[in-house]
């Protein structure tokens, strides 16, 4: 999931990357020691009992958030899914496993043809917030205009499984995709190019969540129809969203979704420092709110020296690879990109994001936990061989355009001192986030160099790794490709790991993270360790190793 780019995401881009109105970016300081902050449940971090009502504010330092699903990058536990169900959803337990559910649908579909025809059945009764019945062409919609150039930008995994989908460009003008079937208002089935056993994790991506055949692409992220238990009442750009409870919704037909607040607030626009302190403070209104971005660094220690602010703080294990993207496009030699892999100082990354609690050293791109994943360290701290591969090569000054939240920034400057000692000269160019994310994924990649970004995988696979940041299809149009990299052979050899069941393809996987670090399109450098604060008013507040941010879906506050 984007958390934010660097995972310093705007509210519409995440998920993955980077903030966590649909995903992260922040850390956890040494002081917490390994005591497993992250395990404590709800009940023990602020003993709340969880009840229904109240008002829960989520404090968000987005000054936008895009309710579109067509749009989003939002993981199936943030804020889109308050709004928009799918077709199937995660089961988020403290403790456990992230399990793929069904949501919308009856099961997490029937495969056929190998692999390659997937069917579900829709639940009996669903209603939207307008009161119109939930149909399968509606969910067909929802995919279908995702297509279209100006709902670029958000989760598109289905793009490149679906069939027959060259040349398509969105149902607004009469047009359908032949690989998406809807027999009856109740049925909808997806033929894919190829088999892929994670389909049922691809479909509880926001682009499968319905959407009215009458919808206007330009105003639907001001003006959602609700699918989920709350409705979007209120929204103030750069102020304010409110959700209030979509009466139209059945919660014996959710198995994920608690809607424990009567209403929630994003109250956006707000610095991350400031949350903090304020969070720290537990006073007034904000005991019943949490921070929707990570803690930042500098204040690890105060929350963690704080007994009362301590056991309010949620942290993960390592999960989000935060990395330095170079762009192939601009820095072509691969031996400049090797030099750089060796210059980085990991140690120094890490202490410029809390210690060891806050961040681990990362030397692979496949998250710690995941199928395929194994490690190995290609490029080893080393000044001299740095300096080696850099003999008689003219590199220049490099542009390292960065988000300007805190944590990038400190990471930034690690970088930029690790390659001063190899006499390469980075000029840093902070920017707001979305900013960022139109110059990383919108544009033609001629405004960077280098950048920091961050990624959380959408679902608990290899695939959701190394597909959306190294794929060719992933560069521009609102792909995560920020290296700009492009390798037929890599592109073939991500398609066969794709193809087979998640424990066939481990090895696979783990080959193509080494052959990607032959390139060095993408320098590890840390798994960062996220760490979220909340009141002491809000209830059912954890984080699991995956996803490593809240389940927004269960989080209930004190009336």
């Amino acid at each position: 999931m984007k958390v934010m780019g660097t995972s310093t995401y705007s509210i519409s881009s995440l998920s993955r990357r980077g903030f966590l109105l649909g995903a992260g970016a922040t850390t956890a300081v040494a002081a917490l020691g390994a005591c497993g902050a992250n395990e404590r449940s709800a009940q023990t971090a602020g003993s709340v009992t969880p009840t229904k009502g109240g008002t829960l504010t989520i404090l968000a330092s987005d000054t936008d958030i895009n309710w579109d699903p067509g749009r989003s990058q939002g993981m199936a536990v943030t804020s889109l899914a308050l709004v928009h169900r799918r077709l199937t959803s995660w089961q988020i337990v403290k403790g456990k496993e992230a399990k793929v559910v069904p949501d919308l649908a009856t099961d997490t579909g029937k495969a056929s043809d190998g692999g390659r025809t997937w069917t579900f059945t829709l639940k009996d009764g669903l209603v939207a917030e307008d009161g119109s019945p939930i149909t399968s062409t509606q969910i067909r919609h929802g995919v279908e205009r995702t297509f279209t150039a100006s709902l670029a930008g958000g989760l598109g995994y289905h793009k490149t499984l679906l069939a027959e989908t060259s040349g398509y460009t969105g149902p607004y003008k009469g047009k359908h995709l032949k690989s998406i079937e809807t027999p009856d208002d109740k049925t909808i089935v997806f033929h894919l190019k190829a088999p892929f056993g994670d389909w049922p994790w691809i479909v509880s991506m926001p682009a499968f969540a319905p959407v009215p055949l009458s919808d206007n692409p330009t105003t639907y992220t001001r003006k959602p129809v609700a699918s989920g238990p709350y409705r979007v009442a209120e929204y103030k750009q750069g102020v304010a969203a409110t959700l209030k409870r979509n009466s139209k919704w059945t919660p014996s037909s959710d198995e994920v979704r608690t809607a424990l607040p009567d209403t929630i607030v994003f109250s956006l626009g707000q610095d991350s420092p400031v949350v903090a302190q304020r969070l720290i403070s537990d006073s007034g209104n904000d005991r019943n709110a949490f921070g929707a971005e990570m803690v930042p660094p500098a204040q690890l220690p105060q929350v963690t020296s704080n007994p009362q602010a301590k056991s309010r703080l949620a942290v993960g294990s390592a999960g989000p690879l935060q990395y330095l993207a170079i762009n192939v496009e601009r820095v072509k030699d691969v031996k400049v990109r090797q030099a750089i892999a060796y210059a980085v100082d990991r140690k120094a990354a890490t202490t410029a994001l809390g210690g060891e609690i806050g961040a681990a050293p990362a030397t692979t791109y496949i998250t710690p936990g995941t199928p395929g994943r194994q490690e190995y360290n290609l490029y080893p701290e080393s000044t001299a061989k740095a300096q080696e591969l850099l003999k008689g090569k003219a590199v220049g000054q490099l542009v390292l355009l960065v988000s300007n939240d805190e944590g990038t920034l400190a990471l930034a400057q690690a970088v930029q001192q690790a390659l001063q000692k190899v006499n390469i000269s980075v000029k840093i160019n902070p920017v707001e986030s979305e900013t960022w994310i139109e110059k990383t994924t919108q544009s033609d990649g001629s405004d960077y160099d280098l950048t920091i970004a961050s990624w959380n995988p959408d679902y608990p696979s290899a695939n959701a790794n190394l597909q959306p940041i190294f794929a060719s299809s992933e560069i521009g149009s609102g792909g995560f490709n920020l290296g700009r990299y492009h390798n037929a052979e890599v592109d073939r050899m991500l398609a066969e790991a794709a193809a087979l069941p998640m424990d066939e393809a481990k090895d696979k996987w783990a080959n193509i993270d080494r052959r990607i670090a032959q390139d060095v399109p993408v320098v590890p450098l840390v798994f960062r360790r996220n760490a979220f604060l909340h009141g002491s008013g809000v209830s059912g507040f954890f984080v699991n190793p995956f996803p490593a941010y809240p389940n927004y879906l269960v989080v209930g506050v004190q009336k």
